[in-house]
């Protein structure tokens, strides 16, 4: 195995067929090892696993995957994607300090770590609202158990 410097790398899906196997042994083994050429082993930690296996039903489903170190920089275009919004409302987010960017020239650098943390954040805040809403809307009694069909029958 050669070792790859710690930049940003993309792997596409293999053949499907290949793919499928791959899934079944994930599935159906709880622990593995990597085994060398020449027959040394390893066991591969379970994190380890459980991340080759969430690569692997990626993959299936056609999916490429990026493997970036945590402090990897992205462009103001790569942080909007992996936030799924748009590049003017990241830019929003950053002169807020919501979240850190450094800018050494004209462009602004955003880490990954940033990012990721950013959008655990927000997650989490959007699940309290929600779980808010919901005890809420119980309090208030907006919950029916007693559906009224509005569908008119011919």
């Amino acid at each position: 195995m050669s070792h790859h410097d710690l930049s940003e790398r993309t792997i596409f899906p293999p053949e499907d067929s290949v793919l499928r196997q791959l899934e079944e042994f994930i599935e159906s083994v709880p622990v593995a090892e990597l085994r060398s050429p020449e027959g040394r082993s390893t066991p591969i930690p379970d994190e380890v696993y459980e991340i080759l296996g969430e690569v692997v039903e990626a993959l299936s489903r056609g999916q490429a995957i990026t493997v970036a170190p945590h402090d990897q920089t992205l462009t103001t275009q790569e942080a909007a994607d992996l936030l799924g919004i748009s590049r003017p409302t990241l830019v929003k987010l950053l002169e807020r300090g919501e979240i850190p960017y450094t800018q050494p020239g004209r462009h602004r650098r955003v880490k990954l770590a940033d990012v990721l943390s950013f959008r655990h954040q927000s997650r989490e805040a959007a699940e309290r609202g929600l779980d808010e809403l919901v005890e809420i809307s119980e309090g208030a009694d907006l919950y029916r158990d007693d559906v009224t069909s509005t569908r008119l029958r011919r």
